[in-house]
């Protein structure tokens, strides 16, 4: 009999779009010989839709949709519940729709933070990916931070800001912290975002604090860290209590750093599959990644990110995403697919991934 596999996208996060794009990949991946597939798409405002047809992605017009749709957190019912738009209708029907499994493709905020994984938890629904501990602690950089300091792999400096400390003299109190600690260039994060949403560069008090109120439009925790010089490494990691990594991709970013316009919007940033290595460092960022996975109590996927300094060749971690890209130029299906796996068993394999763990 087929599953039915109800797919999250959109979301509140700053990676929306992205995760529009991931949706409609994992969509089409889908084998509907073995799947039955429910859209729920979640505006920017946090309304939850019900969307009949892929196609209504692709050309944006599920944001006009007039059913709204909603996982029910009775562990007794496992169902999506769908709401007719009572002016549209003519009526206040509601249907329920039996789910076996659900695939959040969500990134960032509210979708790989923990949040929808706890609703799922509360549900008793198989859910694709990580769980609450790993997607929480992921999703905040500063918290990995500090369990990758345990395990011994060199990650950049770092200098922790909060928001609050960004008005009257505490920015000055602030920028005097980061000074002491680092030097000019550095790079300004907030804690808790992805597709590089909200990063940049600083190479001056004045940018330093002009970064400082970019990184705190996205977080109250903000991260301000050492330049790594280097070349940018990525490494999927697949699997449970066994899991496994994949080849290793570099990239070549259009910009001065990978920032979401050269993720997303350049023709010109690169990928590079299994990249030219010196001798042991594709096996040292496979080893690390696996042990980052295991150490966030990681399950189903990630992709940790590194860098290859330049002048040591030393390996130094960057970050993990738990629910990372799933796009058409996304380096985890890439990877994987480089690797003999297509995005339709990858998407497969997940999803059988989901059931294990709910067993």
């Amino acid at each position: 009999m087929k599953k039915t596999v109800a797919v999250l996208f959109g979301g509140q996060s700053s990676e929306h779009e992205v995760s529009c794009m991931s949706a409609r990949t994992i969509v089409e991946a889908l084998d509907k010989g073995k799947y039955n597939v429910i859209l729920i798409g979640i505006t920017k405002d946090g309304r939850w839709l019900y969307v009949d047809n892929v196609n209504r992605i692709v050309d944006k017009s599920w944001y006009k949709g007039s059913k709204s749709a909603v996982i029910s957190p009775d562990a007794g019912m496992k169902s999506v519940l769908v709401f007719s738009n009572k002016e549209a209708e003519g009526s206040a029907a509601v249907s329920m729709i039996d789910v076996d499994v659900v695939f959040p493709a969500l990134h960032g905020l509210y979708g790989e933070d923990g949040t929808v994984q706890g609703l799922l938890e509360l549900a008793k629904i198989p859910y694709v990916g990580c769980g609450v501990l790993a997607s929480a602690v992921s999703m905040d950089k500063l918290y990995t931070k500090i369990l990758v300091d345990r395990l011994g792999i060199r990650q950049a400096k770092y200098v922790k800001v909060c928001r609050e400390e960004l008005s009257g003299e505490g920015v000055e109190q602030a920028v005097s912290r980061v000074e002491k600690s680092l030097s000019y260039p550095v790079f300004v994060k907030p804690s808790n975002a992805g597709s590089s949403r909200g990063v940049s560069k600083a190479c001056d008090c004045a940018e330093l604090i002009k970064a400082l109120q970019l990184a705190a439009e996205h977080d109250r925790k903000i991260l301000v860290e050492e330049t790594i010089v280097g070349r940018e490494m990525e490494c999927a990691v697949l699997g449970g209590n066994e899991p496994r990594a994949s080849e290793v991709g570099e990239i070549l970013a259009a910009a001065e750093f990978y920032d979401y316009d050269a993720k997303y919007n350049s023709e010109e940033s690169k990928t590079v599959i299994a990249p030219e290595l010196p001798e042991g460092k594709a096996e040292e960022i496979r080893r690390a990644a696996e042990q980052i996975f295991a150490a966030v109590d990681g399950f189903g996927l990630a992709r940790v990110d590194f860098f290859l300094e330049a002048g040591t060749n030393e390996v130094v971690f960057n970050e993990i995403n738990t629910l990372p890209g799933f796009t058409s130029i996304s380096m985890y299906p890439m990877l994987w697919e480089a690797q003999g796996v297509p995005k339709s068993e990858l998407v497969d394999r997940l999803i059988a991934m989901a059931f294990e763990r709910a067993m």
